[in-house]
């Protein structure tokens, strides 16, 4: 299974849809928050493609979910916007929080900053950013299988 995931779009569709296209041919689409109506326009573009969103700090009102866990192709992953385990100031929060819900991987935003690495046994994946000032855009694709989870990070083309 093929997964795109973005993360604090915060309103940059255009670069969204770049996004989108570059990704190619998706069964599934997460968007980590701080973007909430972004998220929306990617349902609205891939109707086939059902679209996760959770939001962020800055999704004011919002009545998506803060966090979520999602089982696809024998993988779980806690989804999350990142904030509420203070991943600014680092992953330990994140990472236990992923050991408590024995997830395989945990998806955050909130740092701009795009990572994927595998701590514990825990991948800690952050797709990155699509809007300024962030000195790289980026999204994430996720391939999921049995065999396990591969994740890509791409940059914004």
């Amino acid at each position: 299974m093929r997964i795109l995931v973005v993360s604090d779009t915060h309103g940059n569709q255009a670069a969204l849809l770049r996004a989108h296209e570059a990704a190619g041919r998706c069964e599934a689409i997460i968007h980590l928050g701080d973007g909430e109506e972004d998220a929306a326009l990617l349902a609205v573009l891939d109707e086939g493609c059902p679209v996760v969103r959770l939001a962020g700090n800055c999704d004011l009102g919002s009545t998506a979910p803060r966090e979520l866990i999602r089982e696809w192709a024998g993988v779980r992953l806690l989804l999350c916007h990142g904030d509420r385990y203070g991943v600014k100031g680092g992953l330990a929060r994140l990472l236990e929080q992923g050991r408590a819900t024995g997830v395989d991987a945990v998806l955050y935003g909130h740092t701009h900053l795009a990572q994927a690495v595998r701590q514990e046994g825990i991948w800690l994946i952050n797709p990155g950013t699509l809007t300024a000032p962030a000195p790289f855009h980026s999204y994430a694709i996720l391939e999921l299988s049995h065999a396990g989870l591969q994740v890509t990070i791409h940059p914004l083309p």
